[in-house]
């Protein structure tokens, strides 16, 4: 080998190697976009998070104010329907509302009339007929009950009487019930006082009856109204405080 030709040394394939996985690894080779992308997506995080708990927010305003409107709306609509093809008929005009004045005025004048010797003559015979009607009976027995429990002149109606706590299913859980009657159980031991509780599982009119003893039930401050609004918003109506009392 000559004096003027430079020597090359061997490469070590490890040494190249080394070399690229220390310049993958050192500060240089990390690029700023990195960063900029964590950067952007904790942004997208916090703005979807506000953007779902401010739609959240106007959902739970809205819906409550939506359903009476609706309701009220389909209730109006609903018996408006009633008397107003008579009047657009008579007089060739529709308004909006007069139907309902009538239905009113027409509901009322029917508890007036019922309440009269004559008017409860003509529903009892009324019912008497329905009564012979093989499948019609059935759907009136249920409705007349369901109702029997709002009518204020029906003094023997089993309405709900008290909002009392009973332990149920088991010791340690209690349930809202609503007192609906009384019996007397009559044993070789002694006469026992049982009152009828009644225990919705799914909305009102869907429960179960238990005949409990005075001492089984616990009488709190609660109205029968409060405890009605207590099932329907499925506890969210619950007072902070339930007092025991003694009546």
């Amino acid at each position: 080998m000559g004096k003027g030709e430079e020597e090359i040394q061997p490469l070590n394939p490890e040494d190249g190697l080394i070399d690229i996985a220390a310049g993958a690894d050192s500060p240089k080779s990390k690029s700023p976009r990195h960063g900029h992308s964590k950067s952007k997506e904790v942004a997208s995080a916090v703005t979807s998070s506000w953007v779902s708990r401010r739609f959240l927010s106007g959902c739970a305003v809205l819906f409550p104010l939506v359903v009476t409107v609706y309701v009220t709306w389909w209730f109006l609509t609903f018996f408006d329907n009633f008397f107003s093809p008579v009047y657009e008929a008579l007089f060739g005009f529709h308004v909006f509302g007069l139907g309902f004045v009538t239905s009113m005025a027409f509901i009322f004048c029917t508890g007036v009339f019922v309440s009269s010797w004559l008017g409860s003559l003509l529903l009892q015979v009324g019912e008497w007929i329905i009564k012979k009607l093989p499948l019609v009976k059935h759907i009136y027995s249920a409705a007349k009950q369901v109702s029997a429990a709002v009518n204020p002149a029906n003094e023997t109606t089993q309405s709900f009487r008290e909002c009392v706590l009973i332990r149920h299913p088991r010791n340690g859980e209690f349930a809202f019930g609503f007192i609906t009657g009384q019996t007397l159980l009559q044993d070789v031991h002694g006469d026992v006082q049982l009152f009828s509780v009644y225990v919705p599982t799914n909305h009102i009119y869907v429960g179960d009856v238990f005949l409990l003893g005075k001492q089984d039930i616990i009488k709190v401050n609660l109205s029968v109204r409060e405890g009605l609004e207590i099932v329907v918003s499925v506890g969210m109506a619950l007072p902070q405080n339930l007092m025991s009392i003694q009546r």
